[in-house]
């Protein structure tokens, strides 16, 4: 479950739209002043609408960033399932190991049985 937001979204959108749509572009410390909210929250949201539109090369958009998380956890769980395949194919493997030891023995006690019989 992610954690509470601390500022709604529609708080967000707005803010972001106000700061886009406004010309000149207003000083975002002193927006954020007006709206009362942290000035790296405004600029870290303004960023991120950027990259969404196409306008920022250097950061994700939201929906690369949603599918890197899903893309990170399905990983994530094959990773664990190769790691449970890995250790029931050891497991197997030993206990066919043994059988086939086993199996070994009784055919080298047949073998040496019938040679003494022989002799």
């Amino acid at each position: 479950m992610p954690a509470p937001r601390k500022y709604p979204l529609e708080l967000r959108e707005r803010a972001v739209r106000m700061y886009r749509t406004a010309e000149p572009k207003p000083v975002i410390r002193r927006m954020a002043e007006e709206l009362g909210m942290h000035h790296e929250a405004l600029r870290n949201w303004i960023r991120q609408a950027e990259a969404d539109a196409g306008e920022r090369g250097d950061m994700l958009t939201t929906a690369e960033r949603e599918e890197l998380a899903a893309l990170r956890k399905e990983n994530a769980q094959l990773k664990r399932a190769n790691e449970v395949l890995r250790t029931a194919s050891a497991f197997f493997a030993a206990q066919l190991c043994a059988t086939r030891r086993d199996v070994d023995r009784e055919v080298v006690k047949g073998h040496f049985r019938q040679a003494v019989a022989a002799a």
